[in-house]
């Protein structure tokens, strides 16, 4: 007989193999789980639904809502992800994901959300969305699920071996710099702006990646920074997310200075710091294949090697 109830200590075991059997292009280390579930400050035990039979775990879906903000007071009330779901191969169409589905949005509308995402979420996203080549059969249940696609993202990788700055670059960082510009690898004196700055002209979990990575040990000499005087004008990081060194970002330059190349020198000035440190592979997951971002990642050479639908469900407000 199926039942269905909530995390119970002693269930991480079984939740991770049962990962593992299902979400075989995502496949997940107890440490990996332990960091991205367990330990996230806006873990709630209640939210984490499983699906027994027999002892056995068959099938869970993740619910979570902010408990910390991201930056200031701000825990969007109105907001629920779903990081991940999935069930056992040998239970699949028999309604154990809809009764999961259920029970998590049940819980997200009990603390007054009224959008559910799948699965944008920050800080611990495993994927950006869901990924229709790799879980077709995802894809379709959250269709079902009065889910609707927002916009789809793109994770791209670029192989570093042979990697050489291109000259034009080269000539471009020489002319910057006689304008007065500056690019150079950051120190202790420029984290407070560069958090500062990462939060609020981009994204607070930018500045949250910094400050974090930085506390996780990643060198200073893996983020690039860029001047104009006094002024921080751009950064560039490697290394920042999970203390995965290959994986690239953030990055961004102050859009009062965009369409001057300083995004392209910072870029080409990370992936040569990524080469010189042996790395042989740069990537990231998430950005819009066809903005500007997009388009300057195509050129230095990146491919898209995976894309996601962000997922979006509205929820009727609890009676």
């Amino acid at each position: 007989m199926i039942t269905y109830r909530s995390y119970r200590p002693g269930d991480e075991r079984q939740l991770v193999k049962l990962w593992n059997e299902c979400l075989v292009h995502d496949p997940v280390t107890p440490a990996r789980f332990r960091n991205l579930v367990l330990l996230d400050a806006n873990f709630d035990p209640a939210g984490l639904r499983v699906a027994e039979d027999g002892g056995s775990l068959i099938g869970c879906v993740y619910a979570v809502r902010r408990l910390l903000p991201m930056a200031g007071t701000d825990l969007e009330p109105d907001n629920g992800w779903i990081p991940f779901f999935f069930v056992s191969p040998a239970h699949r169409r028999q309604g154990v994901a809809s009764v999961l589905m259920r029970d998590a949005v049940e819980f997200l509308r009990g603390h007054g959300r009224t959008k559910l995402f799948f699965s944008s979420y920050a800080p611990n996203y495993i994927v950006p969305g869901i990924d229709e080549r790799a879980y077709p059969a995802g894809y379709a249940f959250l269709l079902k699920e009065s889910f609707v696609r927002r916009y789809s993202p793109v994770a791209m990788d670029l192989p570093l071996v042979g990697y050489e700055t291109p000259d034009d670059v080269v000539q471009l960082k020489r002319l910057r710099t006689r304008e007065g510009y500056e690019f150079r690898t950051a120190e202790d004196r420029d984290l407070a702006e560069l958090i500062r700055f990462a939060n609020e002209a981009f994204n607070p979990d930018w500045g949250r990646a910094i400050r974090e990575g930085v506390l996780r040990g990643m060198p200073l000499d893996s983020i690039l920074v860029a001047y104009k005087g006094e002024r921080l004008v751009g950064f560039c990081l490697y290394g920042g997310y999970e203390g995965i060194r290959e994986r690239f970002g953030p990055f961004g330059v102050d859009p009062s200075e965009q369409g001057k190349g300083l995004g392209k020198i910072l870029l080409y000035d990370c992936l040569r710091a990524m080469r010189a440190a042996g790395l042989h592979g740069a990537w990231f997951l998430w950005t819009g294949e066809t903005t500007p971002a997009g388009h300057l990642y195509k050129k230095v050479g990146f491919r898209v090697t995976r894309s996601f639908h962000v997922m979006c469900r509205e929820l009727e407000p609890k009676a």
